[in-house]
């Protein structure tokens, strides 16, 4: 499908490479989680980095179980385009570095709902390819990068996915960058190696300095 396009149908430049997550990164994530389960019955407390175990039903504020979370953050992406809207500063400043490296676009996502998410980021301004899966990343952006000697950046708000990068793409530059900033401060201490930004403007200054080197 031309919506949901493999590693193999990504066609590169000879220039560097950008690997972004969406949710949380280009996306807001959290916040319109937060109205689309308040539409629900619902309610999401910061009390951990995790979804499971935080969302509240309101009539007997119980917990709800891990079963129920992805059914709803299920039915949260397949209704996306209703709810999500673009980070601070994300499309302006992916639109200027793309004038100078290939942008793709990868998000732990079920596949089935790639449609709607690249209809979204049409939409917004962000035409990058896009490559949804819920595979362990590394593995994909060692794929997609191959072995070319051009510069490699790769942006996540999630540890576990810089650390499988950084694991198979030993030369990428990973950039940890969350756009929440109430579930940002329970989120676990990063890797010294790994770069913290705080927002898109300061991801760009490193990026374009990572290029430099």
């Amino acid at each position: 499908m031309a919506n949901a396009p493999t590693v193999r149908s990504i066609t590169l430049g000879n220039r560097p490479l950008i690997v972004s997550d969406i949710d949380d990164v280009v996306l807001e994530f959290i916040n319109p989680f937060k109205a689309f389960l308040g539409s629900c019955g619902h309610v999401l407390l910061p009390r951990s980095f995790r979804l499971t175990g935080n969302i509240i039903t309101h009539a007997d504020e119980q917990p709800v179980a891990e079963p129920e979370v992805k059914i709803l953050l299920d039915a949260f992406y397949g209704s996306q385009d209703r709810w999500q809207t673009p980070a601070a500063s994300a499309v302006e400043t992916l639109a200027a570095l793309s004038e100078e490296a290939d942008i793709v676009f990868l998000t732990a996502m079920p596949p089935q709902h790639a449609a709607v998410r690249r209809a979204l980021l049409d939409q917004l301004g962000l035409p990058y390819p896009l490559l949804a899966s819920e595979e362990p990343k590394g593995p994909i952006v060692q794929k997609l990068h191959g072995g070319r000697t051009v510069p490699l950046v790769f942006i996540d708000d999630m540890l576990r996915n810089l650390r499988s990068v950084k694991d198979h793409a030993p030369s990428c530059l990973p950039i940890n960058l969350m756009a929440d900033s109430e579930f940002k401060a329970l989120a676990p201490k990063l890797d010294a190696d790994i770069r913290a930004v705080a927002d898109w403007p300061e991801a760009a200054a490193a990026i374009r300095a990572h290029f430099r080197r």
